[in-house]
């Protein structure tokens, strides 16, 4: 199936491209293919004068995004400089290349889905750092020291209040919940003073232990 799709693709594609290799524009396409899951195609090519080979890739050509700055600087939205300050971010954190290729795809689909010419840089910062809160509290602080641009620990104490504020209200939460079985426990264990007028089996028997066994002296 796959070298039946190629032969058609080859067959149905006669564009040249310069070489390479000695700059001239005369190849042929040898080998097409769908790759990345179908969002491009792969073309082998040869040069028909050095007969060097070579590969190439058809794309589907996304939006041009513009990120505004705090200054109203406008610059292309890169997906590489995401994933490299993530990078930086969670150096020597238990954070694996997955987790934040996750979260690059996840920020890219929203710019993508909501945005069709420029995105403010806040929006942008506040989209992955909502990501890394949830993954990883250091890689957090540090990405937020830069985005934020902190100048001394008052900054820091600011930004992090929401979250330590919800890190002791889920700790109390869960004692408080604790404490209320405890009490609800001890009352059923607490002992019920009898009627007035009745008295228990044992009453006015005495100790049937006492003098059975011999005190214990010295």
């Amino acid at each position: 199936m796959a070298n039946r799709l190629g032969s058609r693709l080859t067959a149905d594609y006669d564009e040249t491209m310069q070489c390479p290799f000695c700059r001239r524009d005369n190849d042929r396409v040898i080998d097409s293919r769908a790759s990345e899951d179908g969002f491009a195609i792969r073309r082998r090519r040869e040069c028909t004068v050095c007969k060097r080979r070579y590969t190439t890739y058809e794309r589907v050509e996304e939006p041009s995004i513009k990120v505004v700055k705090k200054d109203g600087v406008r610059e292309p939205f890169s997906r590489e400089k995401i994933k490299s300050g993530l990078q930086k971010a969670c150096w020597k954190r238990p954070v694996s290349d997955e987790q934040i290729e996750a979260i690059v795809a996840t920020v890219e689909n929203d710019i993508y889905a909501n945005f069709d010419n420029e995105v403010s840089s806040r929006h942008l910062g506040d989209l992955l750092m909502d990501q890394l809160r949830e993954l990883d509290q250091v890689a957090f602080v540090r990405f937020a020291s830069v985005y934020r641009q902190f100048k001394d620990v008052r900054d820091f104490v600011e930004e992090l209040g929401p979250m330590l504020a919800e890190e002791r209200a889920a700790a109390n939460e869960a004692p408080g919940a604790a404490a209320g079985a405890s009490s609800a426990i001890a009352g059923s264990a607490e002992p019920r003073e009898p009627s007035a007028g009745r008295q228990t089996p044992l009453a006015g028997r005495g100790n049937p232990l006492a003098g059975s066994r011999p005190a214990c002296t010295g």
